[in-house]
């Protein structure tokens, strides 16, 4: 009985020990790959899956997500004979299982290998400057030469990326002092160009003003000569009108002594006020000439009062021709 006992524990055992290993568990995201005596048999995707145990036995578990491979600076010899680091990562993703594990020992390694020797080509094939400043088209041609390579072994590159590029110390100085040129040559060029606005604005401002200054002087001039020509217009008419009134009277014999006398003492300041006129001489009729003035307007003096106290209805005509009766008298 005991020994019937044992032999069913043993057979129980060999049963879970087969169900254990005909049962097999495969994550998310990833595949197993199943060979049977040796060969390849099938792959197996995510979830329960069932296989032969102690006849059927995984390779490999292949991840089928992108993987990052990231590898140590590269060396690389420029057009220009410059040698530069160049740092990259890689962005891969196994779409076939078998070839990936059948087609290349370590995908992993080759796609490293591929990247540095496909990186040094395209690096060859630049300038320095250009190879600092092309990351773009850099990385779409590595991506380009890599997916065409590592497509028969079932690795798709989606992506690459230059992490750095390291010129020599050498070279990064003399960039340096390039670029601190470079940046005082535009500071020299904007700040003469500040100056050259600066000229030309105040030159500008000082023509305005100058412009404006003769133009003010000019209006100044022309409103001065205008009053001036205004003036002398006036003073013209009224020796003029004086003229005609001494004319006229001269004809109509309507003058006496004391009016000739009058007009004699108004011109003596002008025969004194030229300048080659050092001595003139008084003629001795002046104290004649100088009673017979006074004698005039106490006359005219006597004849506005009696012109004032005759009645409001008289005529200006008459009492003008009164007047010059009195003053003949």
């Amino acid at each position: 009985m005991g020994t019937i006992v044992i032999i069913l524990l043993i057979f129980v055992a060999i049963l879970a020990v087969i169900g254990w290993r005909s049962v097999r568990i495969v994550p998310q995201a990833m595949a197993d790959v199943v060979e049977r005596f040796g060969g390849y048999h099938r792959t197996l995707s995510s979830g329960f899956n069932i296989v032969v145990p102690f006849v059927d036995h995984v390779r490999e578990r292949i991840d089928m997500r992108v993987q990052v491979v990231s590898f140590p600076p590269q060396a690389a010899i420029t057009h220009d004979n410059l040698s530069v680091n160049v740092d990259t990562a890689v962005y891969i993703r196994v779409t076939d299982p078998y070839n990936a594990t059948y087609k290349v020992a370590s995908f992993i390694q080759a796609v490293e290998q591929l990247a540095s020797a496909t990186l040094r080509n395209v690096i060859g094939g630049m300038e320095l400057e250009q190879t600092l400043t092309s990351r773009d088209e850099i990385n779409r041609e590595l991506s380009v030469v890599l997916d065409e390579a590592t497509a028969e072994w079932g690795i798709e590159v989606s992506r690459v990326e230059l992490k750095s590029v390291e010129p020599p110390e050498s070279v990064q100085e003399a960039m340096e002092k390039q670029m601190r040129a470079d940046r005082d040559k535009r500071a020299e060029i904007l700040t003469a160009e500040g100056q050259k606005q600066s000229a030309i604005l105040r030159a500008e401002g000082e023509q305005s003003a100058a412009v404006l200054s003769a133009q003010g002087a000019a209006d100044a001039e022309k409103v001065r000569a205008k009053a001036e020509a205004e003036a002398m217009t006036v003073r013209a008419r009224g020796e003029a009108d004086a003229i005609t009134m001494v004319a006229k009277a001269l004809k109509s014999g309507d003058f006496s002594r004391e009016v000739l006398a009058y007009q004699y003492v108004q011109k003596l300041p002008e025969i004194a006020r030229g300048d080659s006129n050092k001595v003139w001489i008084v003629p001795s009729e002046m104290g004649k000439a100088l009673e017979g003035i006074g004698e005039v307007f106490e006359r005219v003096r006597d004849v506005a009062g009696e012109a004032s106290a005759e009645s409001a209805g008289a005529g200006d005509d008459a009492d003008g021709s009164a007047a010059r009766q009195r003053l003949k008298d």
